[in-house]
């Protein structure tokens, strides 16, 4: 009999409930008998051995079903190694319940945060198969996660149901979609929805150049114009900053985000209505995308293979249309970004898309 413990840690998303479905049926159709402990609140109940046995009852009927049945939570990697505020030492407590338990493995499900942890406590000597999640889709190793389809579905359509309004008024409207770091989701979701400018991380704008693209339009008869823009969206003169620099400015900052910033600058220049929307959780809400329904159990099927044949330290990944695995020392503290010079970009950018570089 194996032993096995699940965990989601970080941001909640779509599809983490179809993905530990994937792993649990596989085992239940291999015919070898499997116990689940499912640990809630991800690492914290790890950490605090706080868990439930699960059967494959709990596992039926959540294909469809948005969030995680476990919970999550934030444990964020920089103070893994810190005590808690009782002094508990986190990684032993976690190796301490992994042992008491007589657990075989860990599958844990988990974006970049969750990945660094996990390759930690299997260089610690925990056997560890994860598999990736994020709306952000910047895990490296992997074409793709899970979440992030459906979260492009829902910024899309978020910034379709804005097209509508923003004609009929004659405005400019931004619409903040998702990623500190990496603009995948901004990027996908703004050429699906036909924005006009594209605002990303990776590519430092120059607000200059957004607002002439905007005259531009505005020249062609275009009484309005859409802006998808990144929470982690930079301005050239910000990129330029040092780490601490930017720091101190967004400590200053007064606006509520980015967004905001660009909007005001944005009304200086043209004297035209501007107006951010910003979805925000919405995005990684409700039930997962009938992609991200299919490709979370393939991933969790495979997972559960791996587990099942003994061999761990791996990432469940996706690379030219296959499920690979992909070792976790290759993943973790790695971030896979958009390339400015991506073929996508330069796709965008013959369709007439500016990102105000």
């Amino acid at each position: 009999m194996k032993r096995i413990g699940m965990l989601t840690s970080g941001g909640d998303c779509q599809a983490l409930n179809a993905a530990m479905r994937g792993v649990v049926k596989t085992f239940i159709n291999s015919g070898e008998e499997v116990e689940i402990f499912g640990f809630l609140a991800g690492y914290k109940g790890l950490i605090y051995s706080n868990f439930q046995m699960l059967t494959g009852k709990d596992f039926s009927g959540i294909l469809t079903k948005g969030g995680t049945i476990l919970g999550s939570s934030r444990t964020p990697f920089k103070t893994i190694t810190e005590p808690d505020e009782n002094g508990v030492d986190k990684i032993e407590a976690m190796k301490h319940t992994y042992h008491k338990l007589g657990l075989d493995c860990l599958v844990i499900l988990g974006g970049n945060g969750t990945h660094k942890t996990a390759n930690l406590l299997r260089t610690e000597g925990l056997n560890i198969v994860t598999l990736p999640k994020t709306i952000d889709n910047d895990l490296w190793g992997t074409d793709m996660t899970f979440g992030f389809q459906s979260a492009v579905d829902i910024a899309t359509n978020v910034i379709d149901c804005i097209h509508t309004t923003a004609d009929s008024h004659r405005r400019v409207f931004i619409v903040e979609v998702m990623g500190h770091k990496a603009g995948w989701l901004t990027l996908n979701a703004g050429m699906a929805s036909g924005a006009d400018i594209i605002l990303i991380p990776e590519i430092p704008y120059d607000i200059k150049k957004v607002v002439k693209a905007i005259k531009k339009r505005q020249e062609r008869g275009s009484g309005f114009t859409i802006l998808a823009v990144a929470e982690g969206a930079i301005s050239k003169e910000d990129a330029a900053l040092s780490k601490k620099e930017y720091k101190k400015k967004l400590e200053k900052r007064t606006h509520p985000s980015v967004s905001y910033e660009i909007a005001e600058a944005i009304q200086a220049e043209i004297g035209m209505e501007v107006r951010v929307t910003v979805p925000g959780h919405m995005q990684r809400g409700g039930s997962p995308c009938p992609y991200d329904r299919v490709f979370a159990s393939r991933l969790g099927s495979e997972a559960g293979k791996l587990v099942l044949k003994g061999e761990y330290g791996f990432m469940v990944g996706y690379k030219n249309r296959e499920i690979v695995k992909v070792p976790l020392e290759d993943v973790a503290g790695k971030l896979k970004t958009v390339d400015p010079d991506a073929t996508i970009v330069k796709e965008a950018k013959m369709l007439g898309i500016c990102f105000g570089d």
